[in-house]
């Protein structure tokens, strides 16, 4: 569809106030548990199974590293001893050559593993991002009315990086720990029963210490996530609405809001943070008590011929060894809670349902000719909440259709139904006796050629924001649009005309040349049915001139609907639909319509006659010329 931009007040549903984010995960942060850690732990090793082969020489790469980092310790021990022996000067040297070979072998293997694993994570993290771009392009505009942006943005950005922290570092991370363990366990009951037994004396506590620590820190880490969502919405609201928070001079609200929720990200990464580190010192104390278990019952067992002073001093160097992997292992266990979260978060949106899909058996819409029915139409954003009533209309091929009526009474909504934004509750939408919901979404959209109030421009070139409308257009085609538009001069005396690269949210422009490039994208869609939605209201009145011209042209031959539109368009409607509270009132010409004397008189009159008029001005009437425009309302 040559949609030009998203409304702003399409969604229907109030936008929650300054720093009250809501979303799936609770407001703050308030995060459920995983309903379940298996399946997506599962769903993360999905990602990781096309490198299977890469993930087998990290495993073995592992193991070679976990031996030859144990082998350092019981060498040492051997050194220790040799010194003691008559062929100790042959010997020795020996031994070191054969220790200096296991520390460079352990250096080579880590520096291997951690190389493929940090290309196969983000290969894997690659897709993952993929996945879930592509399908937020396909979920429906009711999804982001009811979930803030900048939650979604957390999820593209704070959830995958958590994730590829696991998977870059806490997954050999892991696995070296857990090797390192199990090798330095057997190493040592092989070495001296006795002093092994001495040893685990304190592993077990070791062990409670870690799980229950890192129990408590996993909803922590949790519930960081979801209130860095909430911050990171705060943030782009914030940027996005600076224009609106310093004319209403709401500055210090702002930081007011912000401060509360930085506040919060503060505390509860406090406390998680020092959680997490609290396990260090615990462990450290532990780790002290099982080298002096180690060194007394070593001393004991020498002095009676059971271990030597070489066997002592490795086990020294296996006590301490054996507190670092259950230290990494406590460590890990976080990293992996906080990754599980986000990646949670990240795949419930990708299992998102739309709940706007293609029929089974849709078909193509192609080579229309315009005819567009509203078979007594019902709608709602929300249950309950009715906001079009029972609303029939009969646009011909190449009939201008005006909108007309109070703010809020539902314009809008009937080109988000028409688009396919949201489905009707009762009745249908019929284009050439296709009913839109038998009929594929991108071929419906690309029937359509919509311009709104508010503008969006992305932060390309002219050029490229143009041929948004038809991608595979010429470069001679997209300046053909701009001359319709009138907008090729005004380009031209850009820094870099065509070239010139527009800013974030084309603040570079003006708001009347950015209308201009909305038109002029629609003129190269060449939709069969246009929608202008207050489209001239945000340009001067020469400007409009300009417009007009351009409208007229663009509208020839093409069914138009033109919601709110300045009076001499409305004049030259071939039908204005009157809308008061989701109904249509009245119908006729714009001759008819003044000499009924109804509602769209006194709306008329109200707006253009002045005070001292005979009729009654209705209350929130919305411009029918533009000279003050009012943006669409949430309807």
């Amino acid at each position: 569809m040559a949609a030009t931009s998203r409304g702003s007040g399409s969604s229907g549903t109030s936008r929650p106030a300054m720093g009250q984010r809501r979303g799936p995960m609770g407001r703050h942060g308030a995060f459920e548990r995983p309903k379940d850690a298996r399946g997506t732990v599962a769903r993360l090793a999905a990602y990781l199974r096309p490198y299977i082969a890469q993930l087998s020489v990290v495993v073995v790469l592992e193991i070679l590293n976990s031996a030859m980092a144990v082998l350092g310790p019981f060498l040492m021990g051997l050194a220790i001893d040799a010194l003691s022996m008559p062929d100790a000067t042959t010997r020795l040297p020996r031994v070191m050559a054969i220790m200096a070979g296991s520390y460079a072998g352990a250096w080579i293997t880590q520096l291997g593993q951690a190389y493929i694993m940090a290309g196969v994570a983000q290969t894997a993290l690659k897709a993952m991002r993929r996945d879930l771009f592509a399908h937020l392009q396909r979920l429906s505009l009711r999804y982001f009315d009811q979930h803030a942006h900048g939650d979604l943005m957390s999820r593209l950005t704070n959830d995958i990086d958590a994730i590829s922290r696991v998977l870059s570092q806490s997954v050999t991370q892991f696995m070296t720990s857990v090797l390192t363990l199990i090798a330095i366990l057997v190493v040592m009951f092989v070495t001296n029963l006795w002093l092994t037994l001495v040893t685990l004396l304190v592993i077990p506590l070791m062990f409670m210490v870690t799980m229950t620590i890192a129990r408590k820190v996993r909803d922590r880490f949790r519930a960081l996530q979801g209130q860095l969502g909430d911050l990171n919405g705060q943030m782009e609201e914030t940027v996005s609405g600076a224009k609106e928070i310093q004319a209403f001079h709401q500055q210090d609200a702002a930081v007011a809001s912000f401060a509360r929720l930085n506040a919060q990200v503060r505390d509860t990464g406090i406390f998680a943070q020092t959680l997490a580190m609290a396990v260090m010192p615990i462990m450290s104390v532990l780790a002290n008590l099982n080298l002096a278990l180690i060194a007394g019952a070593g001393g004991w067992l020498a002095l009676r011929g059971m271990a030597t002073v070489g066997t002592i001093a490795s086990f020294i160097q296996y006590g301490r060894r054996f507190g670092m992997p259950l230290r990494q292992l406590s460590e890990t266990y976080n990293n992996i809670q906080s990754a599980l979260a986000g990646a949670e978060r990240v795949f419930q949106t990708i299992d998102e349902v739309p709940d706007l899909q293609n029929a089974p058996d849709a078909k193509p819409l192609d080579d229309i000719r315009g005819d567009v029915v509203f078979d007594d139409v019902c709608f709602g954003y929300d249950p309950g909440v009715p906001v079009l009533k029972n609303v029939s209309l009969h646009a011909h091929p190449g009939e201008t259709i005006a909108l007309v009526g109070p703010t809020g009474a539902g314009k809008t909504t009937i080109v988000n139904l028409l688009s396919r934004f949201y489905d009707v509750n009762e009745g249908a939408i019929r284009i050439d006796d296709h009913d839109v919901r038998d009929v594929q979404m991108e071929s419906l959209r690309r029937q359509l050629g919509v311009v709104l109030q508010d503008t969006y421009l992305f932060s390309e070139s002219v050029m490229d924001n143009i041929r948004y409308g038809r991608l595979d257009a010429t470069d001679e085609e997209v300046i053909e649009a701009a001359r319709l538009a009138n907008a090729d001069q005004f380009i031209r005396r850009l820094p870099e005309g065509y070239d010139t690269e527009l800013s974030e949210r084309a603040s570079n422009i003006s708001q009347g040349q950015r209308q201009l490039l909305a038109i002029a994208r629609a003129a190269l869609a060449d939709p069969r049915i246009l929608v202008l939605d207050e489209a001239t209201s945000s340009v001067d009145t020469r400007t409009e001139a300009q417009i007009q011209e351009a409208l007229l042209k663009l509208m020839e031959g093409r069914t138009s609907f033109v919601i709110a539109h300045r009076l001499s368009t409305i004049r030259n409607a071939d039908q204005v639909l009157v809308i008061n509270k989701g109904e249509i009132i009245e119908r006729g010409s714009h001759e008819s319509l003044l000499a009924d004397r109804g509602f769209y008189h006194q709306l008329y009159m109200s707006q253009f006659k002045g005070r001292g008029v005979e009729s009654v001005p209705v209350p929130g009437a919305a411009p029918l010329d533009g000279s003050s425009p009012v943006a669409e309302p949430a309807e």
